[in-house]
């Protein structure tokens, strides 16, 4: 029976998630909505079908923790460094500002000071997933609007760490006695919370790198995913033991890593499993709104939501105009912003359950956040009908500024394979002040390389996700040298197939290989011997006598030839006879040419002795 009563709760969650995500992506409100939709259809105030959401609330949750560890792989110094403007300084202008605003507002209307600090701190944050979504979606990331949004995004991804960590301080504000302090629990826990925290920053660093290097020598992709799993819930788990948020011991584990060369990977194994998850938590967010606590106070909950959206609103309007970001994208940067976020649910359930807010209050505040971000996209197709083209209207006849560049514009190339050959592209395009995005398969050749100061990640570039994680679809170059000929015309296939952009510079180890690549569409390939071969050809004729530019000059017309006589033969391939016949006469054809064009020189020069010997 219990297992009949998981199987159906399963096809319950994944049917709705089915059904209303595409639906809701259709009419452009973006999949986070179709989730939040989905649960309240599926829930005690919908169909009914699911009656206790709390189960897979507390399921769930492991999403938002998968999604603070990728946040926090993102979280480079080179990063940060580059948004240190937007992230550290309006960031944080946003958060304290927003919260300050509604703290104050909330105890002037008579709100006790820890609900009214609880609630703001949770309004003041955006959604990540609607925010960068939506901005993905309209291809606004390179803008001026799209970096701001992405380094205040930044701020509250990280701002949220402290902000969970304070829920059980309140907690405890509200519950402690006197004896309880003076017995030292407080302080025990607090030793035994920052020792935890020591050990995964200096036990991380020296353990994490080794333990997933050996991992993946075991060239098994499922062991390296079932590893990454384990790192991210063995420390969430491990935070949790002390009285931490989870979420925290992830965002810690994703910055020990952010520089690694496993973190491509490892962003690739555990993106389907956070979205997933992600997707079930909202689904139960959508369960667990009380709309008894709506339908008792509908007034209050319009007035909460008007309210903090018009004051975060009206904020991040002067910000932008602070920012000098363009009059017609002004709209997306307040509207992506003024929204709540899926943070904010985290915190009100905690609140709720530490019992800081009561449950009611927490309802009521989670039903805000919700309705604003149900809102979100409905205000943002306003905005292109009638906010957007006033303010291009006001801003005509004056020059945009130039929007910063985003860290995935950096690598317009990216190369597949470091081994010997690749390093000599990867080199020379680095000392022209080209970077390029390295992935490398072999961990031992990772490893290697790394030791010499070149920054490579580890992943296979057979893998789809893979390729999209690292770039491909805004990438301008792709180098494929891949040893394996195998591996390297799987990856020429999906290249062509899903990234026409890109320019694929190949190599060949062969004839064969290079005949594989050329059927695939790609023109610019290069036999990774012949040059090689051509110059130790020339460095011979040199040493017989002749001038350099003699043997320069025949060694690129031999090549010129060789590619010409394999172009002639790759209509031929699979008819053995017909190979051989126009390779033979190829070669003769080259032989004659150049037998005749030695006794053409011969004959010049007998012809200037003849002439010399006259005249003297």
């Amino acid at each position: 029976m219990g297992q009949s009563h998981w199987l159906l709760t399963s096809l319950i969650y994944l049917g709705a998630a089915v059904l209303a995500v595409p639906l809701a992506r259709l009419l452009g409100l973006g999949s986070v909505i179709g989730y939040l939709v989905a649960g309240i259809a599926i829930g005690p105030w919908g169909l009914r079908l699911v009656t206790e959401p709390q189960a897979m609330l507390e399921f769930a949750e492991i999403g938002v923790v998968l999604m603070l560890f990728l946040v926090g792989l993102e979280l480079e110094p080179r990063r940060l460094w580059a948004l240190r403007r937007p992230i550290f300084g309006w960031g944080s202008l946003q958060l304290l500002g927003s919260t300050g605003l509604m703290v104050a507002l909330a105890m002037s209307l008579g709100v006790p000071w820890r609900l009214a600090l609880l609630a703001g701190l949770g309004l003041a944050m955006s959604s990540t997933a609607i925010g960068l979504g939506t901005l993905a979606e309209r291809n606004l990331v390179p803008t001026a609007s799209g970096q701001a949004v992405l380094g205040v995004s930044l701020l509250q991804d990280i701002a949220a760490i402290p902000v969970l960590a304070l829920v059980p301080l309140l907690a405890v504000a509200v519950a402690s006695s006197e004896a309880q302090l003076a017995s030292g629990a407080a302080w025990v826990d607090s030793a035994k919370a920052a020792a935890v925290i020591a050990l995964i920053v200096f036990g991380g660093r020296l353990l994490l790198r080794p333990a997933l290097r050996w991992i993946a020598r075991s060239d098994t992709p499922e062991i390296f995913t079932a590893a990454a799993l384990l790192l991210v819930l063995a420390v969430a788990a491990l935070m949790e033991a002390v009285g931490l948020s989870m979420a925290l011991g992830a965002f810690l584990a994703g910055v020990l890593l952010a520089e690694s060369e496993y973190r491509r990977q490892l962003e690739t194994d555990i993106e389907p499993f956070k979205g997933l998850l992600l997707g079930l938590f909202f689904i139960a967010v959508g369960m667990a709104i009380d709309f008894a606590v709506v339908a008792r106070a509908p007034l209050l909950v319009a007035a909460i939501v008007v309210g903090f959206l018009l004051l975060k609103a009206g904020l991040l309007w002067l910000m932008a105009g602070r920012m000098a970001l363009p009059l017609p994208e002004r709209p997306v940067f307040v509207v992506l912003l003024a929204q709540g976020g899926e943070f904010g649910f985290v915190v009100f359930q905690g609140g709720a359950q530490a019992g800081v807010i009561a449950a009611d209050a927490a309802s009521l505040l989670v039903a805000a956040v919700a309705i604003s971000m149900l809102l979100s996209p409905l205000l943002l197709l306003a905005a292109d009908r009638w906010w957007v083209p006033r303010l291009a209207r006001q801003a005509a006849g004056s020059q945009p500024l130039p929007a910063e560049i985003s860290e995935s514009q950096d690598a317009q190339i990216i190369i597949a394979g470091y081994g010997r050959y690749g390093q000599i592209v990867g080199r020379l395009l680095n000392a022209n002040g080209y970077a390029a995005t390295v992935l490398e398969h072999s961990a031992d050749q990772v490893e290697t390389v790394r030791r010499f100061g070149w920054k490579v990640f580890y992943g296979d570039a057979t893998r789809l996700d893979l390729l999209r994680v690292a770039g491909a679809a805004r990438a301008r170059v792709f180098v494929l040298a891949i040893d394996d000929i195998e591996q390297s015309v799987k990856v020429a296939g999906l290249v062509r197939a899903h990234f026409p952009q890109l320019v694929l510079v190949a190599r060949a180890r062969d004839v064969s290989h290079y005949n594989r690549l050329r059927q695939l569409g790609v023109t610019l390939v290069e036999r990774e011997t012949l040059d090689s071969a051509l110059m130790s050809g020339r460095s011979v004729l040199e040493a017989l006598g002749w001038q350099a530019h003699a043997a320069r000059n025949q060694a690129l017309r031999f090549r010129q030839h060789t590619i010409t006589l394999i172009e002639q033969l790759r209509p031929h391939l699979g008819d053995q006879e017909k190979l051989i016949a126009v390779s033979k006469q190829g070669r003769d054809q080259l032989e004659s040419m150049w037998a005749a064009e030695r006794a053409e020189s011969a004959q010049r020069r007998a012809g200037w002795h003849d002439e010399s010997s006259a005249a003297d």
